[in-house]
């Protein structure tokens, strides 16, 4: 037990220091071609930030953990929202612009639907959830509009964006790349393997370790960014990077290892896809009433006890 526990939370930081070594390589890498920063910001950063839910999730799909793949998604966008957003939001009132109200966050509330919607093919013509690699498919279709659209608002002459990239040298640059990639893999593996072992030791389901501590976990890297974001007032980049990583979690991730190898869904866990659905659709409603488009002090507070009363019913119903 102690191994499995040492091994865990070894992973987490195996994983998320592999995640940084492959963003910084990666961004040196495409700077030494003249990418543009945007591109670099809305691309390989954004999917860095994912990456650990991603290797999670290809791990515990390949190990037959299917409980943790999909319930690493679901906790993450939930903590995403109500955690993240919520502390970040008490650091600094966060002022949310017209694009993102009426655009990316309402496409943040679709991601969370069709997941509802995809996953519960048993209510309408079989006796088996599934997560087939057809549904996979219907999700990276989606993830390739978002990115068209993404990349849209960088040709626009009022977008600005200010991703601050350092530059290595060629080979230590793809020395970061691979030591980040296996930084990925290793961490990944551990996480998994750690959490069956504790959730066996513990009597508490994998699913439950996975919406939680797994889910915070891999949520770290939007948590140390957010954090930041905001003590320097800087509220686009927070709610950019929340909505952003939500939309890379449910199309891109959960599209990629639906694709590989299709995710048998445990019904139980819809609860969780619908306190997914109500934090986006809370998100939506914090911006809509006075003060419009600002999310105060007060709300990011709501957002961390709605959090906390999810965390507590998750052990209380094991």
């Amino acid at each position: 037990m102690l191994l499995s526990v040492t091994l865990f939370i070894l992973g987490f930081v195996v994983l998320i220091y592999g995640a940084n070594l492959l963003v910084d390589g990666s961004a040196s890498i495409a700077k030494k071609f003249n990418i543009p920063n945007i591109v670099i910001g809305l691309t390989i950063v954004a999917l860095g930030t994912s990456s650990p839910e991603l290797v999670v999730n290809l791990a515990a799909s390949f190990t037959g953990s299917a409980d943790v793949a999909m319930g690493n998604i679901l906790g993450s966008n939930i903590s995403n929202i109500l955690l993240v957003l919520g502390f970040a939001a008490i650091i600094y009132p966060l002022k949310v612009n017209y694009n993102t109200k009426w655009k990316e966050i309402p496409f943040g509330l679709f991601a969370a639907i069709i997941i509802g919607v995809l996953v519960n093919d048993n209510l309408i013509d079989s006796n088996i959830a599934f997560l087939y690699r057809s549904d996979g498919i219907v999700l990276i279709a989606f993830f390739i509009l978002f990115m068209s659209y993404t990349f849209n608002i960088a040709k626009q002459k009022d977008f600005k964006a200010d991703v601050d990239i350092k530059e290595y040298g060629k080979i230590k640059s793809w020395l970061m790349i691979l030591a980040g990639i296996g930084g990925l893999v290793l961490g990944g593996s551990w996480i998994v393997d750690g959490a069956v072992n504790i959730s066996k030791f513990l009597g508490i389901s994998e699913a439950v370790i996975s919406l939680t501590i797994i889910a915070f976990g891999t949520s770290l890297p939007e948590l140390a960014t957010c954090a930041v974001a905001a003590y320097k007032k800087n509220a686009d980049i927070v709610i950019g990077n929340i909505i952003g990583s939500n939309i890379f979690n449910v199309f891109f991730v959960l599209g990629v290892s639906a694709t590989i190898k299709p995710i048998p869904f445990n019904e139980a866990l819809n609860f969780d896809v619908l306190v997914g659905i109500f934090a986006a659709l809370l998100l939506i409603l914090f911006l809509i009433i006075p003060p419009k488009n600002t999310i105060g002090k007060w709300q990011g507070l709501l957002l961390l006890l709605f959090y906390v009363a999810y965390i507590v019913i998750l052990f209380l119903r094991g």
